[in-house]
């Protein structure tokens, strides 16, 4: 399981700091969204023992903009995420094949039907159940948030789209344990596997693309043999 966290400087803490509290946490690993943090993700990994996973999460306020920055970071970090929060940019991110994560698409003004679900599901880009409102907010706020939740449960599920579960830290004080989360994850109506199954998927995602990225990838099931130069 691993939790998607914001490091230093795009955060408060470091992804250092991140990394030993999500160690202690039982995480698997973290995804270091950033656009500023720039970590040396294998130190990391030997020194605490967690998978650190290069990740950028690209902010924009329409889908030019967006689409500009996905195609300039594509190339150079494990995960892709774009951040929705508008109608207009949820649509484009569930729409590129490029994206990997929509991340809290029911921010701001923004929603989620099942157009959206049904594209994500099409082209497989997760969509991100942020659970940080709820952990982190009191009264009519958390109320939506929940209400929220519920709703994006429902239409992914539907639509069987891919889906994360995070609980947006900017702290190493925000982690949340698993179980904690997936305790958030019964209110809203997941049992504690898939809650469980969310937070893996950021893995997978990782794994996924560190061996497309690798010089012995040809094509998915095609790859070169380290020994004799062949396609296996």
């Amino acid at each position: 399981m691993y939790e998607a966290v914001y490091a230093h400087p795009d955060g408060d803490s470091t992804a250092a700091r991140y990394a030993l509290t999500a160690a202690d946490y039982g995480f698997d690993g973290v995804v270091v969204r950033a656009v500023d943090a720039a970590p040396d993700y294998d130190r990391l990994a030997g020194a605490y023992g967690v998978d650190v996973v290069d990740a950028v999460e690209v902010v924009a306020d329409d889908p030019a903009s967006a689409s500009g920055a996905v195609g300039n970071f594509r190339p150079k970090h494990e995960l892709v995420l774009v951040r929705g929060g508008t109608d207009r940019v949820n649509r484009f991110a569930v729409e590129q094949e490029r994206v990997d994560v929509l991340t809290r698409p029911m921010d701001g003004e923004g929603d989620f039907n099942h157009v959206l679900a049904r594209a994500a599901a099409d082209n497989d880009v997760a969509v991100e159940f942020d659970f940080g409102p709820v952990l982190r907010s009191e009264g009519g706020r958390r109320v939506r948030a929940l209400q929220n939740l519920r709703k994006l449960r429902e239409l992914v599920d539907h639509y069987d789209a891919p889906f994360v579960v995070s609980a947006t830290p900017s702290s190493h004080l925000e982690l949340r344990a698993p179980r904690e989360l997936k305790a958030v994850g019964e209110t809203i109506g997941f049992d504690a596997a898939d809650v469980a199954a969310g937070l893996g998927t950021w893995g997978d995602i990782a794994a996924c693309n560190r061996e497309r990225r690798s010089d012995s990838f040809v094509a998915p099931g095609v790859e070169l043999s380290r020994d004799r130069g062949e396609q296996r």
